[in-house]
């Protein structure tokens, strides 16, 4: 019976990890490291439109002052790119950001829910901290001053 049971959890365990996939961020917090790192040039970060352009949230981490500022990306369902520090005035000191389910992002902290096509329209709260961004033949381009406006969340 003891070793029945054993043989059924050790199958339904991978079986419910394929049905019922972990969102790493929210379950590890700040340790899920799925920020790729970017860089600047001539004070720029510049990112490829077609590496963002899936309508999945995209995470990145700027080195600035000895400290990470995170921020994610996204392209929402209206075709606008959008760009958000990971963080928002309210739950920053978590430092837990932001997770997405379908067209929403949702505070790991909180679990209040934004839809994609208001970050960077609606600000303060919970909101999703906007971060100014432009388009420029095919890459994103963050200013850094606009970048370091974010280290007071991090």
């Amino acid at each position: 019976m003891k070793k029945t049971l054993i043989i059924l959890l050790s199958m339904a365990l991978p079986a419910g990890l394929l049905l019922f996939p972990l969102d790493t961020h929210a379950f590890f917090g700040p340790w899920a490291n799925r920020h790729q790192p970017v860089t600047a040039e001539n004070g720029q970060v510049r990112i490829p439109l077609h590496t963002i352009n899936d309508g999945r949230a995209h995470y990145f981490t700027f080195k600035a002052d000895g400290r990470k500022i995170s921020f994610f990306v996204l392209k929402s369902r209206d075709g606008v790119i959008r760009a958000a520090f990971d963080a928002c005035d309210v739950c920053f000191p978590e430092k837990k950001g932001y997770s997405q389910t379908g067209d929403f992002m949702t505070c790991n902290n909180c679990g209040q829910r934004f839809h994609a096509s208001k970050i960077n329209v609606l600000k303060g709260g919970c909101n999703p901290a906007p971060l100014r961004r432009t388009t420029e033949g095919g890459d994103l381009v963050i200013a850094v001053t606009d970048i370091f406006t974010g280290l007071r969340y991090f």
